[in-house]
């Protein structure tokens, strides 16, 4: 940046030098903000927020095979986290069992391994599941590891109303953002509300979904982008469930939202804030939703991946700090800190507790949880919330004008928004303009010897080994007559995850089950 050029925000906005009432003039404090836990829900969900309790600190891990990632849960557990969160390998995530030609090089690389009921048994040993809250990351399978969670759950003694947690289950921000997908678009939106059916009568306290802008900000759209973007793709699915027959007050309570929490700190604390007020009026104005609960929109946060960096690597603990504290002044409902060693390989325990101990620090010593939303009319907060929200509006007016969020993805039309930010970025980085510290300035020694995890090089073995005795001790019969019941509910109606449910019980395997769901649907291949 010049020294007389005019600061923006990653998206563009441009940021004045000095903000007053005049930035605000017309603006209506109670029509804009409200009261806490009142619509528009502009400062927070929940009348105390945190001075009720803090968010739930919930770090995302998940390696190699299920005793392992039992083994971190479990740490990190002893080290005061509240929720777990889990990742999983990119065979898990794709539908492909781990003694697949198709796994090969993949099994446990980029998270846990999972191939049927047992692996899930594993992940969870000694976990209470009626004491805890669990997301998983997960999304063309998400039914299927739902109901293998619930097996688990069920198998301890869980009463259902006392399963709780998330699955992402946001299946057409993999279409533009992220990839892993399997099915074309509508019958995967078909088992998307099968999910919400499937809850809102078997598990109550579950949350179907976590509609996440968090991988469309990761590949490169600005901070506006990345809640126009999710929001219309939370329409979207209110739209199918509705479509499908289900009440929107009846399951819209249980839709949650996961963000991205970036490096412009005001910026990101003006979009939070933003992203509940849209939503808000959207469910209430164009949805229909009658229930307040309808209209609040709970999320939780993982600091920006993308921002980390492989030079300097110990940076990356100021860059997470601050990208939690703006997570925290917006309000989240539960947050993910990035260890700063993920540039590098997945995180040590070490660097997993480090970014533990990050949110700890924010939550019991730096008081911004003393109050609930302290930055409210701030002029320059309230002016710059204002921005996002416009900038994101005209985002779904584009995916309005498109036939909605299924047609935009189908048409191209998200991809190319998201490429055209990421590439205008990359040419800032490029030219010097968009500072980044170690990499493009103050670059000095990045000759730092960061110890890196180490995955055991027989995983692959075992796991297909473990697999082999699961299908070894099973009524292979009564498998196939599951998965042929699978196959008839996909071709014909009905919800999918009660069939599909009988089939896992009898240890169907995760790649059977979504191999006669490819079967019947079809597998998606990119225009062009």
């Amino acid at each position: 940046m010049t020294e007389d050029s005019t600061p923006r925000t990653s998206g563009g906005i441009e940021i004045g030098p000095v903000y007053d009432a005049t930035d605000l003039d017309g603006w209506d404090p109670g029509l804009r903000l409200g009261e806490p836990g009142s619509f528009p829900f502009t400062r927070g969900p929940y009348p105390t927020m945190y001075r009720g309790r803090l968010w739930t600190m919930r770090q995302y891990a998940g390696f190699g095979s299920a005793d392992a990632t039992n083994e971190r849960f479990r740490a990190l557990l002893d080290a005061g986290q509240t929720g777990l969160s889990v990742a999983f390998d990119l065979p898990t995530q794709m539908g492909i069992d781990s003694d697949d030609p198709r796994a090969l090089g993949e099994v446990g690389k980029v998270g846990v391994a999972v191939d049927s009921v047992a692996d899930v048994e594993r992940l969870f040993a000694s976990i209470p599941l009626g004491e805890v809250s669990t997301s998983m990351t997960i999304n063309a399978t998400a039914a299927i590891l739902l109901l293998m969670y619930q097996i688990v759950a069920e198998g301890q003694g869980v009463a259902a109303d006392q399963i709780r947690g998330t699955v992402q289950n946001d299946i057409l921000k993999e279409y533009a953002a992220r990839g892993t997908y399997i099915y074309p678009p509508r019958p995967s939106m078909r088992l998307v509300t099968d999910l919400f059916a499937y809850c809102s009568a078997e598990l109550p306290s579950w949350n179907t979904i976590s509609i996440s802008g968090y991988h469309i900000r990761e590949a490169g759209s600005t901070a506006a982008e990345e809640i126009g973007l999710t929001i219309a793709n939370g329409l979207a699915y209110v739209e199918a469930a509705v479509e499908a027959g289900l009440d929107v007050d009846e399951f819209a309570p249980r839709l949650s939202f996961f963000w991205n929490s970036h490096h412009n700190l005001f910026e990101e604390v003006a979009k939070f804030r933003a992203a509940r007020r849209m939503w808000a009026g959207l469910m209430r104005d164009r949805m229909g939703a009658a229930d307040p609960n309808s209209w609040k929109l709970r999320f939780h946060t993982q600091t920006a991946g993308s921002t980390l960096t492989a030079q300097q690597p110990e940076n990356n603990i100021v860059r997470t700090a601050l990208q939690a504290l703006a997570a925290v002044l917006g309000g989240t409902q539960s947050l993910h800190t990035n260890a700063y060693d993920e540039a590098l390989a997945l995180p040590t325990e070490h660097s997993a507790t480090i970014a533990l101990r990050t949110q700890q620090i924010i939550g019991y010593e730096a008081g911004v949880a003393d109050t609930v939303d302290p930055l409210a009319g701030s002029y320059f907060v309230e002016a710059l919330t204002d921005a996002v929200e416009e900038a994101a509006t005209r985002v779904i007016g584009e995916i309005d004008a498109a036939g909605g969020a299924v047609a935009a993805v189908e048409q191209g039309v998200v991809q190319r928004m998201i490429e055209d930010s990421a590439y205008r970025e990359a040419q800032r980085q490029e030219s010097g303009e968009s500072v980044v510290v170690g990499v493009n300035r103050f670059t000095g020694d990045t000759s730092e010897d960061i110890p890196t995890l180490q995955l055991d090089p027989e995983l692959e073995a075992k796991q297909a080994g473990l697999l082999g005795e699961v299908r070894a001790g099973r009524d292979t019969p009564l498998v196939e007559a599951a998965l042929e019941e699978v196959e008839r509910t996909a071709a014909g109606g009905g919800n999918l995850l009660y069939p599909m449910k009988v089939a896992l019980e009898r240890r169907a395997t995760l790649g059977e089950v979504s191999g006669v769901l490819e079967g019947v649907f079809g597998k998606h291949r990119p225009a062009g």
